[in-house]
Formats: C-alpha cells, structure tokens, sequence
C-alpha cells in the first residue's frame, strides 16, 4: 500500500473500541445531516435522576442573565450534599457539534469529579444553531461564565481555581471562553480542559481528510456542523478566533491546558496543531493523542482499557493542575 493510500485511510481502530463501533454503525449513519437535527435532538438520553442515582450530589437549577439585549439563561450546579466550600469550580459547555445536546449532555465524567474531588460544577444550556449561529453559542457561554465567576462564594468554590471544559463543540466553546477572557479582562481562569474539541473550521488537516465516512463525527458531520454555526462566514477571513480558536495566531497568557484527541478523529491534527501553538508562544498544555481512538470513545465504550486510561490522565491533570 503506497504511503498516499496510508493518509488516505488513516490508523486502525483499537480492536476493543471497533467492536463497539461496528454494533453502533448499525443503529446511526456515520454522516450526520441538518435534516437528522430533529432526530438527534430528541434522542432518549440519561434522566438527570438517573445521572445523580445513588450519589451524594445536589443539582439546582438558577436562571440567569443572558448576554445583552438576548434571552435570560438556565444553569445546571451540580455539588456534593457535604460540599466544603473553597475547594475548586467547573464550568462545562457541553458537546453535541454546535447543534444538539443540552448542559446534561456528557456531564457524567464531571459528576465523578464533583463526587470524588469535591468541586462544584456549573453547566450552561446555550443556544443552538443553525437557529441561533455564532455568536449566541460563545456569547451565551460567556455570560454564563461572568455569572459563575462572579457568584463564586455563593457556589462555594475559590475563583482563583476555576476550570472551563468542554468535550468536542463544548471544547471549541470552552478555548474560546479562554481566548475572549484574556482579550477582555474577563474572569481568571485557571485551567481549560479541550476534551476531543472542535477548533478550526477550515477542515484542511490530514486527519480531517482520513476521518470520512467512518468513525463518530466524521468530515460530513463537522462540515455539517461548522455550516450551521458559521453560515456563510465559514472558511472566510470573517472568522473570529472566538468562533474557531483553531485561527488564533497569539496563544499566550492562557491558562494551561490539557488537550486530547483520538487518533482516528477529525479533530486530531488541529489539537495538536493548539498544543504546539500553545509551547511556541511559552504556555503550558499537556496533550493526549489516544491511539485507535475514535471521536467520544470514552463514552461510547467505557470500559475499553484505552477510555479507562484516559479518564485516569484526565483526573491526574485536574489534582496536578489545581493542587488537589
């Protein structure tokens, strides 16, 4: 096989993780489409009961101010029933490609850290497009940020050791929370976890072109994605690096990062392309590429030997980063 055809098809799957792919492929299309929007939207997903059952964690749910002249926002604050105030705080942006999901979706992994670190977590419910494109997805999450930030105390959490974290679209929102908070003087950030994450919309990498029409989230579905959030904006020079952080060419003064990818994803080359952007200009990140992964691996086959492993390197970060 010539080197061409190699980049072409990419690496292998991990064969734990493509067993699992291989029942999933018979229940959804690799390509997700606009059209499939209502489907996706209204797929049954894990009950907020269900996601706190049997652990000792307290939800609330507070309406806050949106961004100015938009619709006020919901937050989900998740802690345990003997939080410790001065500890740690998450700020999630959820994933779902800019298009779906909801703050319940992936929080799981983050209830594990409120339960066994203690931290408080707050998850934002953003707008979505194509109904709402860029700005309302990064203008709603930041406002949900300053609120967080600046009710720290009454969440209990020290707002010198706050985290943004997002897993793929919630990842492109959570660096560009990072970015629009060093631009404008907005809350200290201690961290961002960029988990799989959506960064550049310009789709010219290698593992953009490698990762079609098989895996999770494929070239179709990103493109998808990125088209509804940009519209006709998108691979212009009209593109803000708060809509696609992946375009920034000044990474300094930001909070360390941790940075992961899978292997066989859309997203690999461009969080590399972060991380090393990132060293060049003097921060800090630790980046993860899990070989024979395949976009939210993690959750999609939980007990893989390689989704365990990364969940473990995602907690080591987090006691490291934050002295926990």
């Amino acid at each position: 096989m010539s080197s061409s055809t190699n980049a072409k098809v990419g690496p292998p799957f991990d064969p734990e993780l493509e067993v699992v792919l291989t029942g999933l492929a018979e229940m959804m299309p690799t390509t997700l489409t606009v059209d499939m929007l209502p489907q996706l939207r209204e797929a049954p997903a894990p009950s907020l009961e269900d996601l706190i059952a049997g652990r000792p964690i307290t939800h609330t749910e507070r309406t806050i101010p949106g961004p100015a002249g938009a619709p006020d926002l919901i937050v989900s604050i998740f802690k345990r029933a003997d939080h410790q105030p001065g500890g740690p705080g998450f700020y999630h942006t959820h994933a779902g490609g800019m298009v779906f999901g909801n703050r319940f979706s992936g929080i799981a992994y983050i209830l594990d850290w409120v339960d066994s670190l203690d931290f408080v977590a707050v998850s934002v419910e953003y707008r979505l497009a194509p109904e709402h494109p860029y700005p309302a997805p990064i203008e709603d999450s930041y406002a949900g940020l300053l609120w967080t930030a600046a009710h720290a105390e009454e969440l209990g959490f020290d707002p010198t050791r706050l985290v943004v974290l997002g897993a793929s679209a919630g990842g492109c929102l959570a660096a560009g929370l990072a970015l629009k908070a060093r631009d404008e003087n907005g809350p200290a950030i201690a961290a961002q976890m960029l988990i799989q994450a959506m960064l550049d919309d310009r789709d010219e990498t290698v593992s953009s072109r490698q990762v079609d029409g098989r895996g999770i989230w494929d070239r179709g579905s990103n493109d998808m994605g990125w088209d509804a959030y940009l519209g006709e904006r998108r691979k212009t020079d009209q593109v803000s690096i708060y809509a696609a952080p992946g375009r920034a060419t000044d990474l300094s003064n930001l909070p360390p990062a941790f940075i992961e990818a899978a292997s066989v994803e859309v997203f690999r080359d461009e969080s590399v392309a972060y991380a090393s952007q990132i060293w060049a200009d003097g921060g800090i990140a630790e980046l993860h590429v899990w070989p024979g992964a395949y976009h939210a691996f993690d959750q999609i086959a939980p007990e893989a030997a390689v989704s365990k492993a990364t969940v473990a390197s995602r907690t080591n970060w987090l006691k490291r980063a934050l002295g926990v």
